[in-house]
C-alpha cells in the first residue's frame, strides 16, 4: 500500500482542499497522514477516514514560526517513512526539498496562491527576498506540482520553468440539487465566507453597507483584520445588519449559502496572489445556484466567459458593490438566469469530476521501496 504524507501549516478542521486531496487518496487504498499545525483556538480534530497530527510550535507567527515549523516538519519527515509527499504552499516545501537531497522520495508542490505576492509580504522585502530564494530553489526540484486555476499555472509555470498542473478548489457535489433562485423583496442576505484577512475587500464591503439599508450581511470565518472589522462596523452603527458567524466548520457551509441571496468575493487587484486566485468560495456559490459578486480578474473572467455565472466587478469600490447589489435585485430576469447558469455549471465544477484527472496521474507512478 503506497502511503503519503500532505503538509500544511492550517489548522486542519477548515482545510477543505487539503482534507478532499487527503480523501481522494485514501479511496485509492493509500494510506494518509494529514499534517498541520495547533493553534490557540484549534478544536479537537474532526473524525477522518485517514490520520491527522497537529504539530505544537511555541512561536504563533513570524520569521520564527516560520523557522521553528521548518525544523519540526522536516524531523517529523525525517524520522517517518512515505513513498510520497505533498507541500501545501511555500511555508511547508523546503522540509520536502531537503528530505529528497538526503533519501529516495517522491513528493508534489501544491500552490494554493501565489505566495510571494501575498498581501503579508508587499512591504516586507526581506521576508519577499527568503521566500523567492526558497521558491527558485525548491519548485523546480518537486516531481510534481499544481495549483488551483489555469491563468495562475501560466505564471507560475513561465516563472519557475516547468508547467503547473491544475487542480481547483471546487467542492463536493451538492445533493439535493437546489431549485434555481428568486431574488427576495425583503431584507437580503449578502454572503462572505473565508478568511477575514487584508487584500479581500471587506472594508469596502462594510462601507457598502452603510448605504445598503435593504441587506444583512454575514461574513463567515475569522482573519487578521478580525477584531477591526468588528470595530468599523460598530463605529458605522451597522451592528444590527451586519453578523459576524466566526469559523464554521466547511461541513456546516453549504446550509448558510442556501440561506443567502448574493454571494461576494471581493478581492483588492493590487495583489497579485489575489489577482490570479481562484477561490473555495466562488465555487460554492456556484455549487448553492447563489448569484455572486466577483472581480473581473482572469480566474473568474475565464469561467464566465464559459459559463455566463458571475456578476463581474471592474473596480472595489463602496459605490460599485451597492450599484452591482441593487441591480441583481431589481433584474429579477438576471438574477435568475445567473442563479441557473451556476447550478449547470455546477454539474460539471465539483470535486467528484476533478480529483480524477490528478489521481491517474500517481496511478501512473511506482512505489518508492526503501
Amino acid at each position: 500500500m503506497p502511503r503519503i504524507i500532505l503538509t500544511a501549516t492550517s489548522d486542519l478542521n477548515y482545510d477543505r482542499r487539503m482534507q478532499r486531496i487527503a480523501g481522494a487518496f485514501v479511496e485509492e487504498g493509500w494510506e494518509v497522514l494529514l499534517l498541520g499545525r495547533r493553534l490557540p483556538s484549534s478544536e479537537p480534530l474532526d473524525r477522518r477516514p485517514f490520520a491527522q497530527k497537529r504539530l505544537n510550535c511555541f512561536f504563533r507567527r513570524g520569521k520564527l514560526f516560520y523557522l521553528e515549523f521548518q525544523i519540526r516538519l522536516f524531523l517529523f519527515l525525517l524520522f517517518n517513512r512515505f513513498d510520497w509527499g505533498w507541500a501545501a504552499d511555500l511555508d511547508t516545501i523546503l522540509p520536502h526539498w531537503l528530505l529528497g537531497k538526503l533519501r529516495k522520495y517522491s513528493w508534489v508542490y501544491d500552490a494554493h496562491e501565489y505566495f510571494t505576492e501575498v498581501p503579508e509580504l508587499q512591504n516586507r522585502i526581506l521576508s519577499k527576498r527568503i521566500w523567492s530564494l526558497v521558491a527558485r530553489c525548491c519548485i523546480p526540484a518537486a516531481d510534481e506540482v499544481f495549483t488551483v486555476g489555469q491563468a495562475l499555472a501560466g505564471v507560475l509555470s513561465e516563472r519557475y520553468g516547468r508547467p503547473f498542473r491544475v487542480l481547483r478548489n471546487v467542492p463536493e457535489r451538492l445533493l439535493p440539487v437546489p431549485e434555481p433562485r428568486c431574488p427576495l423583496s425583503d431584507r437580503v442576505v449578502l454572503l462572505y465566507q473565508g478568511a477575514l484577512n487584508a487584500g479581500r475587500g471587506l472594508p469596502v464591503l462594510l462601507e457598502a453597507m452603510v448605504d445598503l439599508h435593504e441587506a444583512e450581511l454575514w461574513l463567515v470565518g475569522e482573519g487578521d483584520l478580525s477584531s477591526a472589522l468588528r470595530q468599523m462596523s460598530a463605529d458605522l452603527g451597522l451592528e444590527d445588519r451586519v453578523k459576524f458567524w466566526g469559523y464554521v466548520l466547511p461541513s456546516d457551509l453549504p446550509a448558510l449559502s442556501l440561506k443567502a441571496d448574493i454571494g461576494l468575493d471581493l478581492l483588492d487587484a493590487s495583489s497579485l496572489n489575489y489577482f490570479y486566485s481562484l477561490s473555495n468560495k466562488s465555487m460554492d456559490y456556484l455549487q448553492a445556484g447563489l448569484p455572486s459578486l466577483e472581480m473581473d480578474f482572469p480566474e473568474y473572467r475565464l469561467l464566465h466567459r464559459e459559463w455566463g455565472v458571475y456578476y463581474l466587478l471592474g473596480e472595489l469600490k463602496p459605490a460599485t458593490v451597492v450599484a452591482a447589489v441593487r441591480k441583481l435585485l431589481a433584474d429579477g430576469a438576471l438574477y435568475e438566469r445567473l442563479s441557473r447558469r451556476a447550478l449547470r455549471a455546477a454539474e460539471k465544477l465539483h470535486w467528484e469530476a476533478e480529483k480524477a484527472g490528478f489521481l491517474s496521474i500517481f496511478a501512473e507512478r511506482p512505489e518508492n521501496k526503501y
